[in-house]
C-alpha cells in the first residue's frame, strides 16, 4: 500500500503521550497513529467482529454440545 506523508502539530504533552505509547508498544509513533485511525474508523473492530463471528460458525456444534453437558441437556432436542 502506497503511504502518504501528512504533517500535523500537536502540542508538546500530546506529542510525548504517543511517543510514550507508542514505546511501550514496541511500535513507532506513525504506525501508533495509523492503529489510533483505523480504530476510530472501526476498521479492526470491523474485522475482528467478522473474524469472531466466522469462528463461531465453525465450532457451533462443539460449543452447542460442551454447553448442553454443562446444562445437562441434549443439544439435538433444544434445536427441535
Amino acid at each position: 500500500m502506497a503511504k502518504t506523508q501528512l504533517n500535523v502539530r500537536v502540542d508538546e504533552g500530546t506529542a510525548r503521550a504517543a511517543r510514550e505509547r507508542a514505546v511501550a508498544r514496541g511500535i513507532s509513533v506513525n504506525r501508533y497513529i495509523e492503529e489510533l485511525v483505523r480504530q476510530d474508523t472501526g476498521e479492526a473492530g470491523r474485522t475482528f467482529v467478522d473474524a469472531a463471528a466466522d469462528f463461531m460458525k465453525q465450532y457451533e456444534s462443539v460449543f452447542a454440545e460442551e454447553f448442553a453437558e454443562t446444562r445437562g441437556t441434549d443439544p439435538v432436542e433444544d434445536r427441535l
